[in-house]
């Protein structure tokens, strides 16, 4: 396994959202022995961190969290309209993703394979895992796959072990939590960890996941018991049982999917580069390619409360689906481009996470806002 370069794609934003992001990444450059580990340099307060690369947003409770370049955890409590920074991050790495089971208890992944956990809404956080640590998860999980005699496991140990010698540089891109104990976190190179305890401890799910060339894996959803992976050159991956084994789900698509939405019944949407938008109507069986009108790679979507299916594009555009994603419009907004992230607030409005921070759509853009 070799090294990856900076790199943050769990969406499709191009090289300059790229670029800001590698800034908040793993840095031992030779610039002398005195510059700190940002695995270790606390995140700083900054005056402009609302308007900086944000990666990702998400509800807990009332409030809404959202992640980003140099460790920045921002926290608004009057429905994204005000945004100010937590009061203590660890970590001073590229934040990926973040999740809340409940209103307290969320999580946030991201560059150098750092898992970050907080109990008290997102204002202070504290380092669970590693690059170093999740390294020998896997190695170890190997190690107990070849002793079984498991075919295919003796090449799994050997990508283990480079993975161990290389050092923490392999990015989480990833985390959802089914409640404050069941979680998965997902990342490059086909990293995926499980764990039932609220992030104590950790297990490998590298071996269960049928991923044996290690595609990227950009995003993980759960619903109850199921568990859907995306990733690229067309990955798809699905769980019935809470991870303990995966399938995958074959599909026309041979491109990277940044996402896969759930959908009522046995439905599908995954969705990625160049526009492409594919939807299953019997989980994955057989697939249809949904019309978005153009070419742009969709970069992030979500099932909002009333049913509806939004996704966002890395030029700017919201596509609203009112028929279970069978068909999108556009809204008549335009929030910025490089969006990265959907969330959805208390009072119904969009909050976009993006490469120029944070935004907020009006309720009433999203229903009638159709051009």
């Amino acid at each position: 396994m070799h090294a990856l370069n900076p790199l943050r794609r769990r969406t499709a934003l191009a090289v300059a959202m790229l670029s800001l992001a590698c800034l908040a990444g793993p840095s031992n450059a030779a610039s002398g022995p005195t510059v700190p580990d940002l695995l270790d340099l606390p995140a700083r307060e900054s005056a402009r961190a609302q308007h900086s690369l944000q990666l990702a947003v998400a509800r807990a409770g009332e409030r809404l969290v959202a992640v980003g370049e140099r460790g920045a955890v921002l926290l608004s409590d009057d429905a994204g309209r005000s945004w100010r920074q937590a009061k203590s991050v660890p970590v001073s790495v590229a934040l990926t993703d973040v999740h809340f089971a409940s209103a307290t208890h969320g999580w946030a992944v991201g560059h150098s394979g750092v898992v970050l956990a907080s109990a008290d809404g997102g204002e202070t956080w504290q380092r669970q895992l590693d690059g170093n640590q999740v390294a020998v998860l896997v190695r170890d999980d190997a190690r107990i796959r070849v002793e079984a005699g498991e075919e295919g496991a003796a090449a799994a140990l050997r990508s283990a072990e480079y993975l161990v010698s290389d050092g923490p540089d392999k990015p989480f891109l990833g985390v959802r939590f089914t409640d404050e104990l069941h979680g998965y976190v997902v990342g490059a190179y086909g990293l995926a960890l499980h764990t039932a305890d609220g992030g104590k401890t950790w297990q490998s799910l590298v071996g269960r996941v049928p991923n044996p060339r290690g595609k990227h894996l950009y995003q993980v959803q759960v619903n109850g018991s199921e568990v859907l992976i995306a990733g690229e050159q067309g990955a798809l991956f699905h769980s019935a049982d809470a991870g303990a084994s995966f399938a995958e789900i074959r599909t026309p698509y041979a491109g990277t999917f940044f996402g896969a939405l759930a959908l009522d019944g046995d439905a599908l949407l995954a969705f990625g580069l160049r526009g492409n938008a594919w939807r299953s109507a019997d989980g994955g069986a057989n697939w249809q390619r949904v019309e978005l009108g153009q070419p742009v790679t969709i970069s992030s979507g979500r099932q909002l409360q009333d049913g509806s299916v939004l996704l966002a594009d890395e030029s700017g555009r919201l596509l609203r689906s009112t028929d279970g994603a069978r068909s999108f419009v556009a809204l008549a907004v335009q929030p910025g481009t490089g969006l990265t992230g959907i969330a959805e607030a208390a009072d119904g409005a969009l909050i976009l996470s993006g490469a120029r921070g944070l935004s907020r759509v009006e309720p009433d853009a999203i229903v009638s806002g159709v051009k």
